[in-house]
């Protein structure tokens, strides 16, 4: 059985990613973007946890926590600080406010499910990654002569929703989660697309494109990078630098996804496909 969460962030990068990790693990968040929104949602409707970070506009994450243990409505319910705040007493000042809990940011897209977990019954833990298809018709599905995309993330996760968003649209998604993995599925496999995660293990992302656009049999491969963290000037521009066809923010929506991949696996690449 799920859990509805209520995640309070203004930063919507945080927010968006805190809700995608939530959802993809089989509960049922909901966002509000400063204090007062996020009070007035807990108040409206039951949720069974509240997230909320700590510096925030209107009302801050203390005044918030405080005026929530206050409500009678809200009083015997969990809320627990998500933030960045680190200095010695913070954690102290954040129970005392109110908190139930504290857990730190940045968030570790591999243990923030379960540390929020910490904090709910039994009954109403993650199970595991879900897949929620928001896709409204899916065109066909996956056939052994759709597409081959090749997914690579050491977060499993991610490339669990990455397969459950293309897959329903007839893309074949081939796995890796690691630089050197990646290759040697590239070479095997020659992908009409790859999707590539920036951090990983045994080399990163620019490590793998560098090696792809190298190869005569997959230079002309289309490169895309994905990311959790906003990108900066410096990486788009060793990214396009080395050939990268396109920078996507994660989470993204599924249909924006399928969006995003066609743009790139479209024309020659096709006919490259129908030629196999």
């Amino acid at each position: 059985m799920p859990a509805s969460i209520l995640v309070i962030d203004d930063n919507r990068t945080n927010l968006d990613l805190m809700v995608y990790l939530l959802r993809a693990f089989g509960h049922t968040p909901s966002g509000a973007n400063d204090g007062i929104a996020g009070l007035e949602a807990a108040r409206a409707d039951h949720y069974d946890l509240v997230l909320a970070d700590i510096l925030m506009p209107g009302i801050d994450g203390y005044e918030l926590a405080r005026r929530f243990k206050a409500d009678p409505k809200l009083a015997d319910r969990k809320i627990v600080a998500v933030t960045a705040l680190a200095m010695v007493g913070d954690r102290e000042r954040a129970l005392a406010a109110g908190f139930d809990g504290y857990i730190a940011k940045p968030i570790d897209p591999q243990t923030f499910v379960t540390q929020v977990d910490e904090y709910l019954p039994a009954r109403l833990r993650s199970t595991g990654p879900v897949y929620h298809p928001s896709p409204p018709q899916p065109v066909r599905r996956e056939t052994p002569s759709g597409p081959i995309v090749l997914a690579v993330d050491d977060v499993r996760v991610n490339v669990h929703v990455i397969g459950g968003a293309l897959r329903p649209f007839g893309y074949r998604v081939i796995e890796a989660h690691s630089a050197r993995e990646a290759y040697e599925k590239a070479q095997e496999t020659r992908p009409d697309l790859i999707l590539c995660d920036v951090h990983m293990p045994e080399g990163n992302g620019f490590d793998l494109i560098a090696q792809v656009k190298a190869d005569p049999q997959l230079c002309s491969v289309p490169f895309v990078f994905m990311s959790s963290t906003a990108w900066r000037t410096s990486e788009k521009l060793r990214g396009m630098e080395l050939g990268a066809a396109s920078f996507l923010l994660r989470p993204i929506d599924p249909v924006r996804l399928v969006e995003e991949i066609e743009r790139w696996i479209d024309g020659d690449t096709r006919a490259q496909d129908s030629g196999r």
